[in-house]
Order: C-alpha cells, then structure tokens, then sequence
C-alpha cells in the first residue's frame, strides 16, 4: 500500500503536469505534493506500533488535511484515496475509520463529478464500492491475523506448560534415580559398616583377632562404597559389573555373608551366555542388592539365594530366603522414609524397564522375590 500511494501521487502529478502546464496552481500542486510525500514518508519510516496512538492520529490528519486541499486543486488526486483508506483503517479504531473512509469516499465522488463535468452514475457508485471492498477485505484480514496470533499465543504457551511438566518430570525421575541409587549403594554400606563396627566393638576385650577382621571387612566395605559412590557421581555403571552381571551378583553375594547370613548364587542361561543390556544388567544387580539388603536387615534368615534365569524374551531373578516372612499386603507402594525404601526401590527399577514383581510370603515362611524383565528377542 506504501509503494501503491507514492505510485499515484507520481501519476497524480504527472497528470495534473501534461494537462496544466505552466497554470497558477502548478507550483502550489508541486509543493503540496511534496508536502504530502514528506509526511507519510515521517508516518513509515519507524514501526507505527512504536509511537503513541496520538501521534499516529496526528499524523493521520496531517496527511489527510494535505491530500484534501491536493483533491481540491486537482481532482486527479483523488487516486490516492485507496491507500489512504488502508491507512486510516490501520491507524484510527473500526468506528472512526470507517467514518473517515466513509468521507473520504464522498470526497472522491464530489472530485470525480467535478473532473468529468456531468454526472455519472458510475463515478456516483464507483468509489462508494471500492471502500466498501476495501474496508471489508481490511476487517477480514485483521480478524484472520487476531485469531492467528491467538493461535500463536496458545502454542508458545502449550509449548511452555509442556516444557515445564517434562522438567518437573525429569526432576522427579532424577530424584527417584538418586534416591535409589543411595539407598542400593551408600546406605547398604553404611549399613554394613555399623554393623561389622558394632561387632568388632562387641568382641574387641574378649577376641581381639576376630574384631581386627571385621574392621578390616568394614574398611573393604567402605572402600566398595567409595568406589560406587565415585562411579555414581559420573553415572557410570556399578563397580561389581566389571567382569559382567554373574560375577557382579557373586561379590555382592560374598558380601552380604557373614556368620549369620549365607549367600548362594545360581545362573541358569541354558548354556548361551546371552549378552544382557547394561540397563538391565545394573538394573538386575541393584535389585539383588536391595533385596539382599532387607533379608539381612529384617528377615532374621540364615541363608538365602540369587538365582538368575535367563530366557528368550526375559530375565528373572529370584531372590529367597529362610527367614520370618511376612504379609506383602502391609508393604508401602513409596518410600517412607530410610526404612521401607528397599521394596518400593525395586518396584520402581522394575517398572522402568517394562517387568513385573512379584512377592510372595507369609508370616513363619521365608520370602521369594521375583522380578521378570522383558528382552528384545534376538534374531
């Protein structure tokens, strides 16, 4: 429309030049033209949006008031009324706009008669028409732009909302990784550690020999740890992986012996030693910790057992024990605290991988904890 207002003006001029050459009103035409120009180019050389909505209507008048004496002088001028229309409709509310359109239009009718010398029905009903064409597609697209930045609006909001729930959701996954980790590694050897501290105090006047052995076992406990928790702060895979998942469940399995614990370790992989995921492998080696954990912690049992079957399509493990037992329907689905963290632990582990858990005990039984995670079948 800019570009369309400073063509007619030029054609305006021109015109009013070929046909009045050297008249009395042709230098006035010439500076009332340039007038005309300087002032809309002072209206677009910044963003309109960026001036106060005083100024643009003091603009807008300006500009009008030059281009109506330019229709009085020379009628040919009211070319120029279009991109006016466009302007005033983009400057001024729909009301005032449209009532500026409106004597605009009545203006350009009252110069087209003027320049024809008699009347004409299509000069008459012509420029009524062309306003009416333009503040309608003018209105239109505006409608059409407010319901698309809505739209925008709407997306940069969704897209935010979406971010903000997957970063509380990474939060929370990543506090639950953490607070497992802790509690299958830090905690458990904390754990161990008070309590071979605790023996060795117990025997430290009557045997001293037997209390040096369990320091020593303590120190090797808290080198473990130290260990683990180094490989935990870089995210790396746990330290009993080393040599893979079977010798993994053998040290924890040596560890969690004692003298009123034996541990025994059983894999059956039908012969083909099948190459586990390392998720699965540290998920599987975790969960046997933790289990282990609480047989020693709570069962009172005297031995126990890791057996690790390995199938087409999953991995099981069992865990069992001749301990007390228990009723699975009083155990908590979350963590409550340092105590009762261990099962809902490997419940959690078990769900990220797509498994099941499966408990079953009774009160004077023992208990066998099953966990079955899904593989991808091989080719």
């Amino acid at each position: 429309m800019h570009a369309a207002f400073f063509l007619l003006l030029a054609v305006s001029l021109a015109r009013f030049l070929l046909r009045h050459p050297g008249g009395a009103r042709t230098p006035w035409i010439i500076v009332l033209t340039a007038v005309l120009a300087v002032a809309y180019v002072v209206g677009i050389v910044r963003d309109p949006g960026a001036r106060p909505a005083s100024w643009q209507r003091v603009w807008l008048a300006v500009v009008v008031a030059v281009w109506v004496v330019l229709v009085v002088l020379a009628p040919s001028y009211a070319w120029c009324a279009v991109p006016l229309f466009y302007t005033g409709l983009r400057t001024l509310p729909t009301r005032a706009a449209l009532t500026l359109v409106a004597l605009l239009s009545v203006l350009v009718v009252a110069a087209q008669l003027r320049l024809s010398g008699r009347f004409d029905l299509d000069l008459v009903l012509g420029p009524p028409a062309v306003a009416v064409i333009a503040a309608a597609v003018f209105l239109t697209m505006e409608r059409q732009a407010a319901r698309q930045r809505t739209l925008i609006d709407d997306l940069i909001r969704t897209r935010r909302e979406l971010a903000a729930s997957e970063r509380r959701e990474g939060t929370l996954a990543e506090r639950q990784r953490l607070s497992m980790e802790i509690h299958d590694t830090l905690a458990q050897g904390l754990s161990s550690q008070q309590m071979l501290l605790q023996a060795a105090e117990r025997v430290w006047e009557s045997d001293p020999g037997k209390a040096r052995v369990h320091v020593r076992t303590a120190e090797s406990v808290a080198e473990h740890n130290l260990t683990e928790a180094r490989r935990f702060v870089h995210d790396l895979a746990p330290a009993d992986l080393a040599h893979g998942l079977e010798a993994g469940l053998r040290a924890v399995a040596v560890r969690e012996s004692g003298d009123r614990l034996a541990v025994r370790v059983h894999v059956d992989d039908g012969g083909r030693t099948p190459r586990l995921p390392d998720r699965v492998q540290s998920a599987l080696l975790r969960i046997a910790q933790g289990a282990l954990a609480n047989v020693r912690e709570h069962s009172g049992a005297t031995s126990a057992a890791l057996t690790l079957t390995l199938l087409d399509d999953q991995a099981l493990l069992d865990v069992t024990d001749d301990g007390r037992g228990f009723d699975p329907a009083t155990l908590p689905d979350s963590p409550s605290g340092v105590r009762g963290h261990g099962v809902p632990a490997i419940r959690a582990r078990v769900r990220q991988l797509g498994g099941t858990l499966t408990i079953e005990s009774a009160p004077g039984e023992g208990t066998v904890l099953s966990a079955a995670i899904p593989l991808e079948p091989r080719a």
